[in-house]
């Protein structure tokens, strides 16, 4: 018997299982890493339940290794209370960006152990693992050995590392080892699920009716398309295996890096000082998402996005013709007729230009062409914005009022459909969108239905959406977060200069002394060269034998 109110996927259906590469526990993540996975994953859930397919979205704190380890011998904490404490930061701040997980778990759990140990004891009784011994650093002092990654000239990695921090390897001999965190942490998938559900299998052994997307930085790759995946066929059971990997490049903050340590760009933690709300935070990341390259974080264009893009596009179409048929129609949707037609506006043609760019977006969304998807939005949002214009006004209320009656019809049911599409990538926004409709939130159709808000029906009041952000801000703020990484980087160089400069002066200095010592060592040479011949005489002189004597 399934536990109730759980997602569990079902017969028949589409069953999409969607992951986020598990954050490491001992930091907090800045805007690279959210919007390269958890960000990402969660858009692509969102769509997929709005598409009305059994979808389960897993994550939670990657925790064991030698990083926790070392983290909590700096901070003075056991490696639990590092733990706990950071798997609490981190779905703070995943919350406050309206990261919608099903479950949000963590790898130190009883179900990672069991299910961890029965993995490696498959592949080792299936002889997939080798017993080798390796010559390795030690320090006596922390009873721990260094990480190889610092120690140059290995060859290869073993799946056990020497630490206490982690899931025990269940072999006589091996008491004080552990699983390689990367061994170890893609199993976190199925162990948090498995803390979600004791019916956990029939997400992870049903292949043939359950589709894994997985959502990860590019760095992560290798684990998850070598390791993971050949750890499961190794162990010879039934696995539910990749369907899809999503991937990005780097985020980069002010053509420079982010750094905790220095205090350089916005991390999770610190977003919301900057009184922005979550759902633009989402729209400029996923608007920025590195898909195929490298991609910048600046705060012009942060800004430019707000006002140019959200605030006087979707914004603006929404916010205008509710607040007309708020001040014209008292809030009541005038009788309008889907298929009305005259000579001043092809209103077939629009529609159908509607459905082909929601066809479109469903394509993009599918394919998780995430950035191609938002933009989607966008044009869909640009064509009731044109719709809008000429045809919303007094005037032509006054003068043809059936015409501007299918205006209004037309105009409210494409924020309805806009609201369902926005859903995925701003949910506060579509909320916002939904309630001053007065309606509650559809699925994403196939196609447009373009009378589902009824005449007769009467909408919610008027609220904007966004706000206009003072692009005197980007200062403030470029200053606050540490400032353009262009500036430091010529502040360091310069740095760098005289430093070496000043090296070169000492060079010089040592050069100058140098040739002095070898100049004067040269005359003295030469000042012995000279006296040579004279002193050897004069010795010859001194110590020529004495005369023979006389016969």
């Amino acid at each position: 018997m399934a536990t109730p109110n759980v997602i569990l996927p079902e017969k028949g259906k589409n069953n999409i299982l969607i992951t986020s590469a598990l954050p490491y526990v001992n930091n907090v993540p800045h805007l690279g890493n959210i919007v390269g996975s958890v960000l990402s994953a969660d858009v692509f859930s969102r769509f997929s339940k709005l598409r009305d397919r059994p979808t389960l979205f897993i994550c939670g704190t990657d925790e064991y290794g030698t990083a926790t380890e070392t983290k909590a011998l700096e901070t003075g904490q056991t490696p639990k209370e590092l733990c706990d404490e950071f798997h609490k930061k981190h779905k703070d701040v995943y919350d406050w960006f309206e990261i919608g997980f099903d479950y949000f778990g963590r790898t130190t759990t009883e179900q990672q152990t069991v299910i961890a140990q029965d993995i490696f004891t498959k592949l080792y009784k299936n002889g997939y693992m080798e017993e080798r011994t390796t010559t390795q650093p030690y320090c006596e002092k922390h009873e721990a050995f260094l990480a190889d990654r610092y120690v140059e000239g290995l060859e290869g990695r073993s799946i056990t590392r020497d630490l206490k921090w982690g899931t025990p390897i269940p072999l006589p001999g091996y008491e004080n080892k552990v699983l390689y965190v990367w061994f170890d942490a893609c199993i976190g998938y199925p162990s948090i699920t498995a803390n979600y559900t004791k019916d956990w299998e029939l997400w992870w052994r049903d292949p043939e009716n359950v589709k894994l997307y997985q959502f990860m930085g590019k760095d992560n790759v290798p684990f998850h398309t070598v390791i993971f995946p050949g750890s499961q066929m190794g162990t010879g059971d039934k696995w539910t295996m990749l369907n899809h990997l999503s991937t990005t490049e780097y985020l980069n903050y002010e053509n420079g890096k982010f750094s905790k340590s220095r205090g350089v760009g916005v991390f999770g933690d610190t977003a919301k000082e900057t009184g922005v709300p979550p759902s633009v935070w989402r729209y400029y990341l996923l608007a920025n998402r590195p898909e195929t390259n490298d991609s910048q974080f600046e705060w012009t264009s942060f800004i430019q996005m707000n006002n140019s893009v959200l605030l006087a596009n979707l914004g603006n179409f929404v916010n205008r013709v509710i607040k007309f048929v708020n001040a014209k129609c008292d809030g009541v949707i005038p009788e309008f007729s889907a298929d009305y037609k005259d000579e001043s506006f092809d209103f077939p043609g629009w529609i159908n230009d509607v459905n082909g760019q929601l066809k479109e977006f469903i394509d993009d969304m599918e394919a998780v062409r995430i950035r191609a998807g938002l933009e989607k939005l966008m044009q869909i949002s640009t064509l009731g914005n044109n719709f809008l214009q000429y045809r919303l006004d007094n005037a032509n209320l006054a003068e043809h009022p059936e015409r501007t009656h299918t205006v209004i019809g037309l105009a409210l049911n494409l924020c309805y459909l806009l609201a369902s599409i926005t859903s995925p990538f701003m949910p506060s926004t579509a909320e916002s969108i939904v309630a001053q409709l007065n309606a509650p939130l559809l699925s994403i159709p196939d196609k447009w239905d373009h009378s589902a808000l009824k005449s007769g029906h009467k909408i919610g009041k008027a609220a904007y959406l966004f706000t206009r952000i003072d692009e005197k801000k980007g200062e403030e703020w470029r200053s606050k977060f540490g400032g353009t990484q262009a500036s430091r980087l010529a502040e360091e160089e310069a740095k760098a200069k005289k430093k070496a400069d000043k090296e070169r002066d000492k060079e010089r200095k040592r050069l100058k002394k140098e040739a002095a010592k070898k100049e004067a060592d040269a005359l003295e040479k030469k000042e012995a060269v000279e006296t040579e011949l004279p002193l050897r005489g004069k010795v010859a002189e001194e110590q020529a034998p004495p005369p023979a004597a006389a016969p």
